[in-house]
């Protein structure tokens, strides 16, 4: 833990005073997002102090060309940059003559923010003295609309407490913005049109290269005392803003408002011819309806997430809030309605990793987003990979594989790779098996099987070929070997024979022989249909069942461990118990080269298989395998405490679990990782839930039935979730000394509780 300044509540994340400092991991932490667009939390005013600024659009990004001192063959061309977009927030104010900027203050005093999870809104409140001496209390509040997704509402109060006061609002869209990270310093964007109609106002700009077309559009309305004034205003444009001027004079004790409705309109929704005409619909339609009516809109829409979604746990407010606040940040990011969209790593809150799309989705939201929302929405995120095969296939190609192999992209926007560092554009190939994964477990979690000879297959083979291509025959084992690769455990490159990954690569071949052998049976035509397209043969398949079965796995007789690489015995094995304090984090003290030589491991690696596979394994191996990693792992990635508490919880440990499930819930909270000014991180939020759902409740998919293991951690009283399953809706409810189970809507279920069967009728 890093920071413990925000307020234990159950249904917000509540800041109390101002501190200049923590002003960039605030805007972080209390971001917000619609699934269409998002925004750190910046100040609407101006804010002269250090800030990360950042509006984000879903799907529009640039490539921002790659950056290495050495070229290799093979390299990505660019980097995917998720852009800073045009802002439209900001309200400059002014009050007699001097601006309102919590950096240059004489004092701030009953600073206040809210996210409230609940509603869907964010708001601040706190009083100012200006170096003028005029004393004034500001209250505002925002939020990004789930009905109307290309739409967000400010309203921004301002009342002066000592005296009579001249109040100028200046509401304004700029787009002479930049990007945090850029390789080049290239310019992201091209206005084309900076116009003012009546008191809506439009940029409309161009990204560069990806020549995405987006309408940036406000609109204000001025209020004293809750009565709308008449429009009287100056407008202000140059060749990269557009702003509007009011002014007031404002009695000492009352409150002058302006309400913004502003947002963006993009081409990948609308023609871009289209994108001012849509833009002022949708701003007539939100001042028609009015902030009160919009806000009220927004707490219904929040209402029904949260009815799927919710977890609830009783006697732990930490622990409450933390799953809350991953819960809402993954519905900012991704709602499921677009299945052009994916779930990138800091989704709207951040530009590092360029927002794009990584294995974290099929590793870990895709559960996530099965069990609370449909099986729609998880066909979506299979079909994004789908319609990225050819891509993938041409990844491959690059890097000398041949006949319909696919390499899936460790980073990607559109298929294409854009990761620019060596070690994980080339070797991190573990990826491959995560997409494979997420077809076997979509089918097992749904008994949807048709989305298989539909799509899926053709995306099997394609990944079956390449690792039977990346595998080569070692004369001196009598085996296959996987060389030069990075497994999960991102401390290690360039390593042999990764456990992880030559399990998963096995797998990845037997599980495609197996649903081409029950094709054969129940889906010939369909079968008949891939086979031709992909030109698969009978020798082909049999050599995949060759390199299957003769897959080497390092393994250590004296520690009785598969080995996470050839060479981790040779390493010296000093536990993480024994490292000096002052070195953690290492990836912020040490050199690359100390890492790599260390045995330390960033995330679960070899227990990353036990997670997937567990059914492959025994408990007792489990045990031995978890003693014998754990002690070395670090966590210093985001995904690696969930999966140690599903198995911390699966072995019977529930404090080891619980302090897990801490970290992976509270991870961005806390800043556990010393990076939270950066963004959060997003998709390891799906493994807090994970670490709930699979771990404290053990819920598994076992013979089409769901099947709990039910624990509780002693911290708690209870707690208890609703799990989605084959469009029948299950609430689970776990206390100290007994487990409820109740099916929603009509009809029963038969599940596994304790490895017995049971019904459960409505």
């Amino acid at each position: 833990m890093n920071q413990d300044y925000i307020v234990p509540n159950n249904w917000s994340i509540i800041e109390e005073g101002f501190d200049a400092d923590r002003v960039k991991s605030s805007e972080s932490i209390f971001s917000i997002g619609n699934g269409a667009m998002g925004q750190r939390a910046n100040f609407e005013e101006q804010y002269s102090g250090k800030t990360f600024q950042g509006s984000y659009v879903a799907g529009v990004y640039y490539p921002d060309k790659t950056r290495v001192g050495w070229w290799k063959n093979g390299y990505p061309e660019y980097f995917a940059k998720v852009l800073n977009a045009p802002n439209w927030i900001g309200i400059n104010v002014t009050v007699n003559g001097e601006a309102l900027d919590l950096a240059t203050c004489k004092e701030v005093r009953n600073f206040r923010r809210e996210l409230n999870m609940k509603e869907g809104w964010l708001s601040r409140s706190f009083e100012a003295t200006l170096h003028n001496f005029i004393e004034v209390k500001v209250e505002t509040k925002r939020f990004l609309s789930l009905d109307m997704d290309e739409v967000g509402a400010i309203e921004y109060n301002v009342t002066p407490l000592n005296n009579d006061a001249h109040i100028v609002f200046e509401p304004y869209v700029d787009a002479g913005i930049t990007n945090e990270d850029s390789n080049w310093d290239d310019k992201f964007w091209n206005i084309l049109s900076v116009n003012a109609e009546h008191d809506q106002a439009f940029i409309v700009s161009h990204t560069m290269k990806t020549n995405f077309h987006v309408c940036t559009a406000m609109q204000a309305q001025l209020s004293l005392n809750g009565k709308v004034l008449a429009e009287n205003k100056t407008v202000n444009k140059t060749d990269s803003t557009v702003s509007f001027e009011y002014s007031s004079n404002v009695n000492k004790g009352d409150t002058l408002t302006i309400t913004k409705f502003g947002g963006y309109t993009v081409d990948r929704n609308h023609d871009k011819n289209d994108l001012v005409s849509v833009a002022k619909k949708n701003l007539s339609k939100a001042v028609s309806l009015g902030f009160a009516k919009m806000l009220q809109q927004q707490k219904e829409a929040w209402a029904k997430i949260w009815d799927m979604a919710d977890i609830t746990i009783e006697g732990d407010i930490k622990a409450q809030q933390g799953i809350r606040f991953n819960i809402m940040q993954l519905n900012h990011t991704y709602i499921g309605t677009d299945a052009r969209l994916n779930i990138g790593p800091k989704g709207f809150t951040g530009e590092k990793y360029g927002g794009s799309t990584y294995w974290d989705t099929e590793a870990y939201c895709i559960p996530f987003y099965m069990a609370t929302k449909d099986q729609n929405v998880a066909r979506n995120l299979l079909e994004y990979r789908y319609n990225h095969l050819e891509k993938a296939i041409e990844n491959a190609e690059k890097l000398g594989f041949k006949n319909g192999a696919a390499l899936y992209p460790m980073v990607t926007m559109n298929g294409e790779e854009c990761h620019n560092e060596w070690e994980i554009t080339f070797e991190e190939i573990h990826r491959n098996g995560a997409i494979a994964f997420a077809i076997f477990n979509y089918h097992r979690y749904t008994g949807d099987f048709s989305y298989i000879p539909d799509k899926g297959l053709e995306v099997l083979i394609a990944i079956a070929r390449f690792w039977h291509q990346r595998a080569t025959f070692s004369t001196h084992r009598n085996k296959y070997v996987i060389l030069g690769v990075t497994g999960p455990n991102e401390y290690e490159n360039n390593v042999n024979n990764n456990f992880y990954t030559n399990y998963i690569a096995q797998w990845c071949m037997n599980y495609t022989l197996e649903i081409i052998a029950k094709m054969k049976t129940e889906y010939a035509s369909d079968l008949s249909r891939v086979l031709s397209k992909t030109n698969l043969s009978d020798s082909e398949m049999s050599e995949w069942k060759k390199v299957a079965d003769n897959m080497f796995y390092p393994y250590s007789e004296k520690y009785q461990v598969y080995l996470q690489q050839d060479g981790f015995l040779d390493k010296e094995l000093i536990t993480v118990a024994d490292l000096p304090k002052a070195d953690r984090p290492i990836n912020q003290t040490w050199s690359w080269d100390r890492i790599l030589r260390s045995p330390y491991i960033k995330q679960a690696d070899t227990l990353q298989g036990f997670y997937f596979f567990e059914d492959q394994f025994s408990l007792e191996e489990l045990e031995r395998h978890f003693d014998f990693y754990e002690p070395f792992t670090v966590h210093e990635s985001s995904l690696s405490p969930c999966v140690h508490s599903i198995q911390a919880a699966k072995l019977g440990r529930m404090e080891q679990a619980y302090q897990f499930y801490l970290r992976t819930s509270r991870l961005d909270l806390d800043d556990y990782n010393h990076e939270v000014e950066e963004g959060l991180h997003i998709t390891s939020m799906a493994g807090t839930w994970m670490s709930i759902v699979e771990g404290f409740g053990g819920m598994r998919v076992v013979d089409n039935k769901l099947s709990f293991v039910p624990k509780i951690p002693e911290q708690w009283e209870a707690y208890s979730f609703k799990i989605n399953f084959r469009n029948q809706v299950l609430k689970i409810s776990v206390g100290k000394n007994e487990t409820k189970f109740a099916v929603e809507g009509g009809g029963s279920m038969d599940i596994l509780v304790n490895g017995k069967e049971v019904t459960i009728k409505s």
